[in-house]
């Protein structure tokens, strides 16, 4: 972030909720305001995004469709050469400290008459200042591995894809948004101290989703890479079933849902491989796996819940292994416009790109 706001990642835990509130009422205010014409009317935009930027996009493009508005996302470095080949009339890029080189390429090789939209953390920023019209959650501190920044543009992108899909403001799932992500927390701190030492001592890690909730398998999958520095993969239910799930053993599975996922579930489990299912369906009671029990909620603010389970998770299991949660090991030079900051990357194995 070039506002330098940094805090731990226990801190983003313990404050997000109130941040959540926050970023919900700036991004109402600032989607009714002037000037944001072009976003609440496209009819064909297209999401773009590199790393946990993109596993977000997974939630927004699910309710688009469900409203039969046509979307789809595409990583960033994708179209970093242009846009040719989509066909739409509004780019939303997304970058939560504005700087993620491929998506700042992405946003200026836009093709003339596309409206450039900036979804950000940091306004100020190299993508900020690229676009057509920019949408900001106010510069929320942030910890590295992102805790607020993540569910954060997870909120924002809600609120744009319902302004496009005219969601009538009653079924904004955002009220109550701090209380509820606390109670989750809560019991996802209960339940995963059940599971922290074995599953610290697992070599591999799946998350396994559909729908919205891929976004919650996805930046599960990169959290623990992160985090606990565990090899890990996201996979939709009903592909992992084609074969994906084989390679079980000595491995953790995450799996997200109500419908096959809980049946996913109990097979794991009932091999004898660790399985923690979050799910807000009564019957998965009777599983073997560990569950955390979701209420009941829009698909978004479903995977904001989710996350908040998959914080905690990572955050007991880096502490289990004896890990420092804010210390990456690999320092990619060309990842982010204006360099990395050489102090998050401690004894870090640099990479040789200029």
């Amino acid at each position: 972030m070039t506002s330098g706001s940094r805090i731990t990642f226990l801190e983003g835990q313990a404050g997000q909720g109130a941040a959540l509130e926050r970023i919900a009422d700036r991004v109402r205010t600032r989607l009714a305001g002037p000037g944001t014409t072009a976003l609440r009317t496209a009819r064909r935009p297209l999401f773009t995004g590199i790393g946990a930027s993109y596993a977000a996009l997974a939630a927004p493009v699910r309710q688009l469709r469900a409203s039969g508005v046509v979307t789809q996302r595409v990583l960033a470095s994708e179209i970093e050469r242009g846009t040719t080949g989509f066909d739409t009339d509004c780019l939303i890029a997304v970058s939560q400290g504005g700087r993620s080189c491929e998506t700042v390429a992405a946003l200026r090789s836009a093709a003339p008459g596309i409206t450039r939209t900036a979804l950000l953390n940091v306004a100020a920023s190299p993508l900020g200042t690229l676009a057509d019209l920019t949408v900001d959650l106010g510069n929320e501190p942030d910890s590295y591995a992102s805790t607020i920044g993540y569910t954060g543009t997870v909120v924002a992108l809600d609120l744009v894809a319902g302004a496009i899909a005219g969601r009538p403001a009653a079924d904004d799932p955002w009220h109550r948004i701090a209380e509820r992500s606390a109670a989750v927390h809560g019991q996802a701190a209960e339940v995963i101290a059940g599971l922290r030492e074995r599953g610290a001592r697992c070599v591999a890690a799946d998350a396994v989703a559909a729908g919205a909730s891929r976004a919650s398998a996805e930046e599960g999958a990169l959290l623990l890479r992160e985090v606990v520095r565990m090899t890990a993969a996201a996979s939709a239910t009903r592909n992992y079933l084609h074969g994906g799930m084989e390679s079980a053993g000595n491995t953790l599975h995450l799996v997200f849902g109500d419908g096959r996922e809980i049946e996913l579930a109990r097979t794991l489990a009932g091999a004898g491989h660790l399985t923690l299912l979050v799910t807000t369906a009564e019957a998965a009671e009777a599983a073997e796996a560990a569950v955390v029990r979701l209420p009941r909620c829009a698909d978004a603010a479903r995977v904001v819940l989710e996350t908040v389970v998959v914080q905690e998770l990572v955050a007991q299991l880096s502490a289990e292994r004896g890990l420092p949660i804010e210390s990456f090991v690999f320092a990619n030079d060309d990842t982010k416009e204006g360099g990395l900051d050489g102090a998050q990357f401690g004894g870090a194995a640099r990479s040789p790109v200029r």
